[in-house]
């Protein structure tokens, strides 16, 4: 065996790699083996210092403060593979946990602030500003500070280590908490948090006293997933922002925003409310160059596309979607984020029959997979430090498909198809817009209507091996269309290969009478070979 095999993938955590740097790695690797093996064999220890060398003069580019330099660096291709993460959002807002329920709307809860002002004071307000007030007057009464529900927010029943093993189960491969969201209250100690608001603002001083974010990111760490945090840029009623706001960017979000990286170290930031200015008005690429450069986490750290009103699915990182069905270009990295209901933050106001079922939410990672995106999957647990059951329920129902069906999901890419149709008339789905777009798939893996066509299998890739995810139980037999060279059919969880043979372009697949213990499941997985 020659000493550097193995190194093809350049899979190595410390770095961040793009295809071109793997390649001359490569390379180098290729050439080092020929020496090898023509009796040219060089010392061991020399070997590897070689290689270690040329990788971190891959990884020591330095980046310009500007977005042509920025949108060079490669996310690092850690975060392809994940595939599956746990988004949460949870903070002064699961008090009241509150926004009306209106059909064939998104009313997000963690908005509760913004919703009840501006349903008390914007006289062009909508209905769920408006009702939201009224729930406010109802319950607390019109002289009810937002403020106070910091008090209220205790986390007297959280335990990160219970969360962790949740998320751990539920197949998850990283977790993104709200440091803080747009109300400003931060989850670990920010000395700016309380400076800028003129009174204590973060859950060390005021409420839960205690480092919420640190003691989750320990626990998660612990079960070996990789933890980020989403950041909200702007914060609706801070005094500095609303009366100067490059202030605000230089003396609180910049401070602010470096002191969580520097402490924390994540490995995902995921930054939001960039809507009102510019990404050079919010000093962007130079927030980046420092993070790329000079902080701890610059070779690892995977960020999102919202730094400035011009810059969703232009510059940054990975590209964002939000309620929607996600995208279909396959050239740059994606993730659809969305709560298991209407909201992000805990909707007290939610009942069963708004959220997605485990089967539903199953459906909705392959789809988003199969086209080459990840999905970042929220949960909103209660004031008092508690995953509500039926999102615990959720998460472990996932988890439970992911152990038996995992393969056909973690570290694939698409194939050349992202779904197999039946005949009839394919629906037109609006793909690649950034927020609430209506979709449903679940409503096209279900039996099809007359002249309509439905979705019969999606597609991922690993290598030469072909997965095809089955949403509906076909039966005895299945068609695969335009598929050649098959060696060997098998069906995850079940021992044994399937019959096959060849047929009009594609193959006929015998499939088994299913095992008692895949039954129940949400979705079947066929593992072609080739």
């Amino acid at each position: 065996m020659y000493p550097l095999r193995g190194l093809k993938r350049c899979q190595y955590p410390q770095l961040s790699w793009g295809r071109n740097r793997c390649r001359k790695l490569y390379f180098l690797q290729l050439q080092l083996q020929f020496k090898f093996k023509n009796g040219l064999k060089p010392h061991m220890k020399k070997l590897s210092l070689i290689i270690l060398l040329f990788a971190s003069s891959l990884s020591a580019q330095t980046y310009q403060p500007t977005w042509d330099s920025i949108d060079k660096r490669p996310t690092p291709a850690w975060f392809m593979d994940a595939k599956f993460g746990i988004f949460i959002h949870w903070g002064t807002y699961s008090v009241p946990a509150y926004a009306p329920v209106i059909p064939g709307q998104l009313a997000y809860a963690e908005w509760y602030w913004n919703n009840m002002t501006r349903g008390r004071d914007d006289p062009k307000a909508g209905p769920i500003q408006t009702e939201t007030w009224a729930y406010h007057q109802k319950v607390y009464g019109a002289d009810f500070p937002y403020q106070s529900y910091a008090a209220q927010f205790q986390a007297q029943l959280f335990d990160p280590d219970h969360w962790a093993d949740v998320f751990a189960r539920s197949g998850a491969k990283y977790v993104v908490l709200t440091s803080k969201h747009h109300e400003g209250f931060a989850l670990w100690p920010s000395k700016e948090a309380s400076a800028t608001w003129g009174r204590p603002w973060n859950a060390v001083e005021t409420g839960p006293k205690r480092d919420l974010l640190g003691d989750l990111s320990d626990s998660v760490r612990r079960k070996g997933l990789r933890m980020g945090y989403y950041y909200s840029l702007y914060e609706w009623y801070n005094p500095l922002w609303l009366s100067d706001k490059p202030r605000y960017i230089r003396e609180h979000m910049f401070p602010q925003f470096k002191d969580l990286v520097t402490r924390y170290k994540p490995t995902i930031i995921f930054t939001d409310g960039e809507w009102d200015l510019t990404s050079a008005e919010w000093r962007s690429p130079e927030l980046l160059a420092w993070l790329f450069n000079e902080s701890p986490v610059k070779d690892d750290v995977v960020i999102n596309d919202r730094w400035g009103k011009d810059t969703r699915h232009k510059h940054g990182g990975y590209w964002t979607t939000e309620y929607t069905p996600g995208m279909t270009g396959m050239d740059h990295p994606w993730e659809e984020s969305r709560g298991m209901g209407f909201s992000y933050g805990y909707n007290r106001a939610e009942r069963l029959e708004n959220y997605h079922t485990g089967r539903e939410l199953v459906i909705m990672l392959v789809d988003l997979v199969s086209r080459g995106g990840n999905l970042l999957l929220d949960i909103g647990p209660e004031a008092d430090g508690t995953i509500p059951v039926v999102m615990e329920e959720r998460l472990l129902q996932i988890g439970d498909w992911l152990k038996v069906n995992g393969e056909a999901i973690y570290g694939t890419n698409p194939w050349k198809a992202t779904r197999q149709w039946s005949a009839g008339e394919v629906p037109k789905v609006d793909y690649n817009k950034e927020y609430r777009t209506p979709y449903d798939v679940t409503k096209l893996v279900g039996k099809p209507e007359a002249g309509k066509a439905s979705i019969e299998a999606f597609f991922t890739m690993k290598g030469s091996d072909l997965f095809v995810i089955l949403p509906r139980w076909p039966g005895r037999n299945f068609y695969l269309k335009d598929v050649t060279g098959a060696k060997s059919v098998t069906l995850l969880g079940s021992a044994g290969p399937l019959k096959f043979k060849a047929q009009k372009g594609g193959i006929s697949i015998e499939l088994p009478a299913l095992p008692e213990e895949l039954l129940p499941q949400p979705a079947w997985v066929l593992k072609v070979s080739r």
